[in-house]
């Protein structure tokens, strides 16, 4: 459990550093989303490819049937994250995106009859008080966001089912035979959305081919590609709570490499949500 548990938070890491190359980038975020998708099938197309044959599969619908949902999910869920991230204020996106942990379990039930304890709830309500603490002093209700609060929860649902379903299908053979082709949906997907506000052929300048490179390779086949494989390995809400420390790397990435110092209440938040993390670690086991 323990090398499992590294493995998940050095996913979690790799998928916070996803706010810094965003940030550097200046590319069409619709392009964005598409090729870091895109980046991350080719790369591990040659793994699916050897699990294919180690499995024996070929290519059929029957085969690619368990990635179509959580792969148009995915889609759906970048692409109204960064819609609803440009409409509203940057504390109300950061509370509602992180407010996985409270929705989780209903989906867990929903698919995989996977029904919480009582000290995941226990975590969960420390990780939870934590992100209050995080955005609620600076959340307020108006008309001018209140349509990009809509979005923003709606995408947080989204990324809910997407982790949700890799967890009903953790007994699909292989991981890649799961998640490369659903890295080809999203992307298809993201990239036909983006067909309808910006031609792709154009020129690209150096900084946003690396920032996109950084997000298909770092934040997308480690970061993404890690919380699937532990979706499979441990409880969906031990994977939740988990991931709501990837505000704390973000926000210590942001201090170093970005100059933007955290307020008081991100240390309070980071203590509480390290808190219900520690519960859970302590007494959750893999299966």
């Amino acid at each position: 459990m323990f090398a499992r548990l590294l493995i998940l938070i050095f996913g979690v890491f790799s998928c916070s550093v996803s706010v810094i190359f965003i940030k550097v980038s200046t590319e069409h975020p619709l392009l964005v989303a598409a090729y870091r998708l895109f980046i991350a099938a080719f790369i591990l197309t040659p793994f699916m490819l050897k699990e294919q044959r180690q499995f024996k599969k070929t290519l059929s619908f029957k085969l690619l049937r368990p990635s179509i949902l959580p792969g148009l999910t995915l889609g759906l869920h970048f692409i109204l994250w960064i819609i609803g991230a440009r409409m509203t204020l940057a504390a109300h996106s950061t509370l509602i995106v992180n407010m996985v942990p409270v929705i989780m379990p209903l989906f867990l039930f929903a698919f995989s009859r996977e029904v919480i304890n009582r000290l995941e709830i226990i975590g969960t309500v420390f990780a939870i008080t934590g992100v209050v603490i995080l955005g609620w002093t600076d959340f307020h209700f108006n008309r001018e966001t209140f349509n990009g609060d809509i979005v923003c929860f709606l995408s947080m649902i989204l990324f809910t089912l997407y982790l949700a379903l890799a967890r009903k299908n953790k007994n699909q053979e292989g991981i890649w035979l799961y998640l490369v082709p659903l890295y080809y949906i999203a992307g298809i997907f993201c990239l036909v959305i983006a067909l309808f506000f910006i031609n792709p052929i154009k020129p690209y300048t150096v900084r946003n081919i690396l920032c996109i490179l950084g997000l298909g390779i770092v934040s997308t086949v480690i970061g993404h590609s890690i919380l699937n494989y532990s979706m499979k390995h441990f409880r969906g809400q031990f994977v939740s709570i988990i991931n709501l420390s990837e505000f704390v790397f973000a926000g210590i990435m942001g201090y170093f490499l970005l100059g933007e110092i955290p307020r008081i209440n991100f240390y309070i938040s980071g203590l509480l949500v390290a808190g219900g993390a520690f519960i859970i670690i302590r007494y959750s086991k893999t299966d």
